[in-house]
């Protein structure tokens, strides 16, 4: 399992149409694009996929979508998490995962709960789950962090965990984990601007959101990095850099979807509650996408 996790994942956005229903062919046209473009593993409703604001029919088309269009050509991994662990259980056997390789399960929100209750929450659903489960620490987003101690505490008594995705952003914390992990556990970057310092700590990837506007760059710099080409994945990293940083400045999915339609790839549609970026950042992502 930690071999398909290794390289570039990215966190597939989904496109809107005008009225805010689902582009069911723009997401088949996105994964034909970042396959083609070189990522290892596509990663179907993530948090970047608007999921929240997702009715659950529409999630399970999403999927059904993503894995027709993947075919056998890359791995899948599904994004099925929320705070109540008995309704990620009960979707993890709703949803059709014939196809999915593992599933990234996001740490619950809102709750705010101790590291006990994180410990008890990811027990029960990796006992349930007939796929393999990575963890999903994004402490910014959910208002809880995974503490490393409970990462590892989870790494190495629960088989069927084989895996963090760390948006924590906290260094001395996804070190801690690299440290002291079983050797086959994988530890996957959640942050596209740290992905390189991160690498060169031991990590086995990313799964990226800048990834869905440069596929190819976002996975050559990551595969110079895994190899020892410290040199160009610097290079690459630096040209990103003002992509990644454009992409954050008013939230995600928002700014890598105004990249993506710049580049004419698809609307820039956002559901409510997010919102379009400025205008002033829209013309930013044009001329950055003009002088790339």
């Amino acid at each position: 399992m930690k071999s398909i996790l290794k390289g570039t994942g990215v966190a597939l956005v989904t496109p809107f149409n005008q009225d805010f229903s689902i582009d069911f062919e723009g997401i088949a046209r996105m994964v034909d694009r970042v396959i083609a473009q070189g990522v290892g593993y596509v990663v179907a409703l993530g948090t970047t996929a608007e999921t929240p604001a997702m009715s659950f029919a529409e999630r399970k088309r999403i999927l059904q979508t993503v894995v027709e269009a993947v075919g056998d050509r890359v791995p899948i991994v599904a994004g099925i998490g929320c705070n109540n662990p008995l309704e990620v259980i009960e979707q993890i056997h709703l949803f059709n995962l014939r196809k999915v390789s593992a599933i990234l399960s996001v740490a619950p929100y809102y709750n705010k709960p101790q590291q006990q209750g994180l410990l008890a929450h990811y027990r029960m659903i990796a006992e349930a789950s007939p796929l393999p489960l990575v963890l999903y620490n994004v402490p910014g987003r959910t208002g809880v962090n995974i503490a490393a101690e409970t990462t590892l505490e989870l790494a190495k008594t629960v088989p069927n965990i084989v895996g963090v995705k760390e948006a924590s952003g906290n260094m001395a914390q996804i070190m801690r984990i690299m440290q002291d992990k079983p050797e086959d556990f994988a530890v996957i970057s959640g942050d596209d601007s740290l992905t390189l310092p991160l690498l060169a700590c031991g990590l086995d990837g990313v799964i990226s959101v800048v990834a869905n506007a440069y596929p190819a760059e976002m996975s050559r710099m990551v595969r110079c990095a895994l190899s020892g080409d410290f040199a160009e994945a610097r290079r690459l990293h630096y040209r990103l850099l003002p992509v990644m940083q454009a992409c954050f400045k008013e939230g995600s999915p928002s700014g890598v979807k105004a990249f993506l339609a710049a580049q004419g790839n698809i609307q820039p549609y956002v559901r409510l509650p997010l919102a379009a970026v400025s205008e002033a950042l829209r013309r930013e992502i044009e001329q950055t996408v003009k002088a790339w």
